[in-house]
């Protein structure tokens, strides 16, 4: 099965399951391999969700492998502070904070106001999404002080 195929088979699952797939990402950290699937749906993931599409991915990961080695699946929301590397991230994340790097170092920190022909605008600027190096949301997190 191609990676394309497995992908299908992935978002199919999820989607049958009431969720929208994020994103996949194979990653390796402190010496192991994890294959994440991030997955959302109106109102939260919760781990209900999570464990059921984990347990109808992974037979299918025990026929097709999609790592060599040892890996590890995770299913997961994208949580809060997620990361953007797609279009359609930008495009369903409007209205919200975000943070970015472009292509040559520039910071740019703001409401994302609106993506439109794979150009973001954030505040009074505007970047191509393929100006873009890394972008993800963000929460600015409100502290309450007690003087009691």
């Amino acid at each position: 099965m191609t990676s394309s195929e497995l992908k299908s088979v992935i978002k199919n699952i999820v989607e049958d399951n009431g969720c929208e797939l994020y994103d996949i990402d194979l990653s390796e950290e402190g010496g192991h391999k994890y294959f994440r699937v991030y997955i959302t749906k109106p109102g939260g993931v919760n781990l209900n969700d999570c464990t059921k599409i984990n347990n109808l991915i992974s037979p299918i990961f025990d026929i097709e492998d999609p790592v060599e080695g040892k890996y590890f699946l995770e299913v997961s929301s994208p949580g809060l502070e997620r990361k953007l590397t797609k279009p359609e991230h930008f495009e369903k994340s409007v209205g919200e904070k975000v943070k970015l790097t472009t292509q040559d170092g520039r910071k740019i920190k703001g409401e994302l106001k609106s993506f439109v022909d794979n150009t973001a605008e954030i505040g009074k600027e505007k970047v191509a999404f393929d100006e873009i190096k890394k972008a993800k949301t963000y929460i600015e997190w409100n502290t309450y002080k007690y003087d009691g």
